[in-house]
């Protein structure tokens, strides 16, 4: 082969590797856990243990690390932490301090927790461990006594690399334990700012003051992973933990684990989601309604019971457990649209006896229901966009 072949041969396989292996091409997965913390029973799920990129949520083990190594004496809080060269060239974001410079173990803790600082990730990692690379080591065993299975880390702060991964449930189960083993050091995640060197920085989490009960605790995002969240809620003596992996943006990933939120409060806690949901609606109505006017006509109201559903149906079986599947498969598959409806299956009783199970999301808009059946066809999946009014569907249940 000609030299000139050769060399053109072997530029196009490394392109050809570096297209396969590149992180920054990876697609987010969409996941979502919601469990009592105490217990663990499981709320929700969907995807739980299908392996993602961490991003940020990397930084929740970072900080067991050094809770645990305040536990045994090998940390103090008025201990310095020196900033290496490599840890000062980490990319945003990041605290900047210059390679030399010192701070306190607990400034880097917040530093982790609320400003999500990759340099004080590094940092620390060398400070614990020698090298980020043994600390990453001694992070994935760690991740194994916690029962974490499915969890590998190659780096302290959650930056990209193709073989650091972990699922929903694994993230569950490291917010678990740092509630349980660290409950006096856990208020770290509930700080929603900190003031370091004349600056205040502000947390990422806005979960802490838009949701009621939440404590923390840690948000995600590199562009392979897209938005992650784990987020804490206590109300009276119950505690749920909710995950979601691979959100299109911030604000549709708050919303959504307010949602699933919600809807795991409903199951652990009925009167109490009653209550929430009442004094919602109160402060909506309170602040938004108009004062009536002489000159204005009086609005008519709706009855609620009537209130029109958008959803979309995907398929219908002879039995329960494939059409509830079905619908769960529609919600991996069309996460965008699909992922803020609830999962139902409706039964139909036909003439000759027989009852036809049809898997469907509702509570989405319409126009999320009709983009999702586009998507899924494309996708060889039979979907049918439906609507239904609330009470003739809560009529079929009774």
């Amino acid at each position: 082969m000609p030299r000139s072949s050769a060399a053109f041969a072997l530029a196009a396989l490394v392109l050809l590797l570096a297209t396969l292996f590149s992180p920054t091409l990876a697609h987010a997965k969409y996941a979502s856990l919601v469990i009592d913390a105490k217990t663990g029973e499981v709320l929700h799920e969907i995807n739980a243990d299908t392996r993602n990129y961490p991003a940020s949520l990397t930084k929740m083990m970072t900080l067991y690390m050094v809770f645990e190594a305040l536990e045994d004496g090998r940390l103090r809080m008025d201990d310095r932490i020196m900033m290496s060269r490599r840890a000062a060239n980490q990319p945003p974001s990041k605290l900047g301090l210059k390679p030399g410079q010192t701070l306190s173990v607990e400034d880097a803790i917040r530093a982790l927790a609320i400003k999500s600082a990759n340099d004080v990730a590094a940092a620390v990692s060398e400070h614990l461990a020698g090298t980020e690379r043994q600390f990453a080591l001694l992070m994935t065993a760690k991740a194994r006594t916690l029962g974490m299975t499915s969890t590998t880390f190659r780096n302290a702060s959650g930056l990209p690399h193709r073989a650091q991964m972990s699922t929903a449930r694994d993230m569950s189960k490291l917010a678990r334990a740092l509630l349980m083993h660290f409950p006096h050091r856990y208020h770290y995640f509930s700080e929603s700012a900190f003031e370091y060197s004349g600056k205040t920085y502000k947390t990422h989490n806005q979960l802490l003051t838009n949701y009621e009960g939440t404590d923390g605790i840690k948000t995600g995002y590199i562009r392979a992973s897209g938005f992650n969240l784990v987020a804490s809620v206590k109300r009276g003596e119950k505690r749920l933990i909710g995950v979601v992996f691979g959100a299109k943006n911030s604000t549709t990933r708050n919303n959504h684990m307010v949602k699933l939120l919600d809807k795991g409060w409903s199951k652990v806690d009925p009167q109490m989601a009653v209550a929430q949901a009442q004094g919602k609606t109160e402060l909506k109505t309170a602040a938004n309604t108009p004062a009536k006017s002489p000159n204005r006509p009086s609005t008519t109201t709706t009855d609620s019971s009537a209130k029109a559903v958008w959803g979309v149906q995907i398929g219908a079986y002879k039995a329960y457990d494939p059409a509830y599947e079905i619908a769960v498969k529609a919600v991996s598959l069309a996460p965008s649209y699909l992922a803020d409806g609830d999962i139902t299956v409706a039964p139909l009783e036909k003439k000759n006896g027989r009852v036809l199970y049809r898997g469907r999301v509702m509570g989405i808009s319409k126009t999320q229901a009709y983009r999702a059946c586009k998507f899924l066809k494309q996708k060889k999946y039979g979907c049918m966009p439906l609507k239904t009014t609330e009470h003739l569907e809560v009529a079929s249940l009774n």
